[in-house]
């Protein structure tokens, strides 16, 4: 699979409870090709108490699978889908959009 979408990108939900809203990714997953975007598909996870950590309801941020996201033109504040370039013999990302880079 090619890597579309790293660490740090700035997306947009395309379906789901969160559709619509605006993301940085914190993890991708590449072997199961989903991403875990900080504050979005967010649940609830009961905690048992341990040494480390006391127990309770924690909020976790669960994995999206990479079809249901867009990366997101802050320029033109829309989504965009990720293309790629060659630019000075490197391969470059870039926004179908506007061409720019991604």
């Amino acid at each position: 699979m090619i890597k579309k979408y790293k660490k740090g990108d700035e997306v947009i939900v395309r379906t789901g409870k969160d559709k619509g809203k605006v993301g940085k990714i914190s993890q991708v997953i590449n072997d199961a090709d989903k991403v875990i975007i900080s504050g979005i598909n967010v649940s609830k996870k009961h905690q048992k108490p341990s040494q480390d950590s006391k127990g309770g309801i924690v909020n976790k941020d669960m994995p999206i699978h990479i079809s249901n996201i867009l990366a997101y033109d802050a320029k033109n504040k829309k989504h965009s889908k990720v293309g790629f370039k060659i630019v000075d013999g490197k391969k470059v990302r870039i926004l179908k959009s506007n061409g720019e880079n991604y």
